[in-house]
């Protein structure tokens, strides 16, 4: 059950944190996460791409994890 739950939450971050980095590519944004854009363009697109990396992360982690206990 862990296992999913850590799996799920990657994928959400992945999937926010890449949608929110097209949304800006087209000038538009989340509005739930315009508290990043207090931090500059710079540090907004650093905290995105942070975003999906560790949406990778944590779906491997879960993955693997998976494949382990198997």
């Amino acid at each position: 059950m862990k296992k999913t739950i850590i799996t799920l939450i990657g994928f959400i971050f992945f999937l926010v944190g890449f949608v929110s980095l097209f949304l800006s590519l087209i000038g538009a944004r989340f509005i739930f996460l315009s508290f990043l854009d207090a931090l500059g363009s710079t540090g907004s697109f650093v905290s995105k791409i942070v975003m999906i990396v560790l949406g990778f992360v944590l779906i491997y982690i879960g993955k693997s994890r998976e494949i382990l206990t198997d």
